[in-house]
């Protein structure tokens, strides 16, 4: 088995829709320029309040990846 290295980011993903969506959000657009992700932490959830409902929805997630040899 190979051991393996990880470095680790944190973003926030943003959705009007839900705290899963957010996180959906932030792994897709990382995994345009971060190669090998393999595992997400989520960190912090939080919103914006809009006329008495969520407008939107603000997750912060860790992202580890596994680094090239």
């Amino acid at each position: 088995m190979d051991e393996h290295i990880y470095k680790k980011i944190e973003i926030v993903g943003t959705s009007a829709k839900s705290s899963d969506d957010a996180i959906e959000n932030a792994i897709k657009k990382a995994s345009k320029s971060v190669q090998n992700l393999r595992w997400f932490e989520v960190i912090d959830t939080r919103g914006n309040i809009k006329k008495g409902k969520v407008d939107m929805w603000q997750v912060t997630v860790k992202l580890g990846f596994t680094m090239k040899n």
